[in-house]
């Protein structure tokens, strides 16, 4: 069975997607990026910006039914190679003990605000 889910208190996706669906055991969260609940993008302290893009999948995966200490896979997508040092400050103290699995890449988002996004799978059986 495959359910689709959206977090409560969110705005609907500018593009056309699902935010999470859930397949059998499985969550696939569609990629993240820091904004808020009126999808305006967070522009600031790249801390920031990759702490909020985490806490967006977080409330992703909790509309699922999931936890963050149920993500197998991460997909992460930065702006610039010059973020790879602080973006695994953040992911270490957000995964301290048994990190998920992870892939990342640099690419050009083409929107000049975003310079992370965060796709999670996560198991729930």
């Amino acid at each position: 069975m495959i359910e689709r889910f959206h977090p409560e208190g969110f705005p609907a996706p500018a593009v056309p997607l699902s935010p999470a669906t859930k397949a059998g055991d499985f969550v696939f969260v569609s990629g993240q990026v820091a904004t808020d609940h009126e999808n305006k993008v967070f522009v600031g302290d790249f801390t920031r910006e990759v702490e909020s893009t985490l806490d967006n999948v977080q409330a992703v995966l909790a509309a699922a039914g999931a936890r963050p200490d149920q993500i197998v896979k991460i997909g992460a997508f930065l702006s610039n190679a010059t973020l790879f040092a602080p973006f695994n400050e953040v992911y270490r103290r957000r995964f301290p003990d048994a990190p998920p699995a992870r892939t990342t890449v640099v690419v050009d988002f083409g929107h000049p605000d975003v310079r992370v996004e965060i796709e999670a799978i996560a198991y729930v059986g």
